[in-house]
């Protein structure tokens, strides 16, 4: 009783933070957004379908844990920005992409157990994604190793960086071999932590001292948790549907209607 219906609920307007100060805008607008910023648009409509579900279950988790009157601070993309990363001849192809993505997922939210799930994503990995007790330091009994050897494949799968000579050590790495401290003189960060400060395209990465310089090798594009787009995206021209791609790289979740979760909503 007194369930709205998921179209209402994408309408729905929330309180975004920017450059310029707050705005406020319907979450399908601002999740579009974010889509268009995560995403290649030219990816195939399921793997699209998939990304959308984890965006709004992450959206709605916000709003669940936050109440009304969270503001929202991930970064999307403006019409404007999308135009210039895009072109104008394309945006309107690949804007129409990620909404019908959207609106054929209406309403739907990523569950374990009753519960909106954790649903991180990434570009892609080094082969396989993360243990989520290890990489989060809580129990995800939904994030676990999964295999994806055909991103040790992509382009982009490793890339070098040359820094001026730096005191540091990778000093302890996960069971998949992403970085979890580093010692840098005399201190240690964490190995996300050192990504973010040296601009590191993924947290799996080596030190080397080569020619008075440090020398950084990295594997993969992102932390390395939850569902990697680019195995995801292999899997959609292999004729897998959005479910099965979700249920790949979160086991035992299922898809929701977010009113059965967030009832206020």
């Amino acid at each position: 009783p007194g369930l709205v219906s998921t179209s209402n609920v994408d309408q729905t307007y929330i309180k975004v933070k920017t450059e310029n100060g707050s705005l406020e805008m319907p979450i399908e607008e601002y999740c579009v957004g974010i889509l268009a910023k995560e995403i290649p648009a030219n990816y195939e409509e399921e793997v699209l379908k998939a990304q959308a579900a984890l965006v709004r279950t992450h959206v709605y988790r916000k709003i669940q844990e936050g109440g009304s009157k969270v503001e929202f601070s991930d970064d999307f993309w403006t019409q404007k920005e999308m135009e210039k990363e895009w072109g104008a001849a394309k945006y309107f192809k690949y804007h129409q992409k990620l909404k019908d993505a959207w609106d054929e997922t209406e309403g739907k939210v990523l569950t374990y157990e009753e519960k909106l799930a954790q649903t991180p994503c990434g570009r892609l990995t080094n082969g396989s994604t993360r243990d989520g007790k290890e990489a989060l330091g809580e129990d995800y009994p939904y994030l676990t190793i999964t295999d994806c050897s055909e991103d040790v494949e992509a382009a982009e799968q490793i890339q070098t960086v040359t820094l001026d000579k730096l005191d540091a050590e990778v000093t302890q790495c996960d069971t998949t071999g992403y970085v979890q401290s580093v010692r840098v003189g005399k201190e240690t960060v964490s190995g996300e932590e050192f990504r973010n400060t040296y601009g590191l395209a993924s947290s799996c990465f080596t030190l080397q001292n080569y020619n008075e310089k440090l020398r950084i090798t990295t594997r993969g594009v992102g932390h390395g948790i939850g569902m990697s787009q680019y195995t995801a995206n292999q899997m959609a021209k292999d004729g897998k549907k959005c479910k099965e791609i979700l249920n790949y790289f979160f086991k035992d979740t299922e898809l929701k209607e977010v009113t059965q979760i967030v009832p206020n909503f």
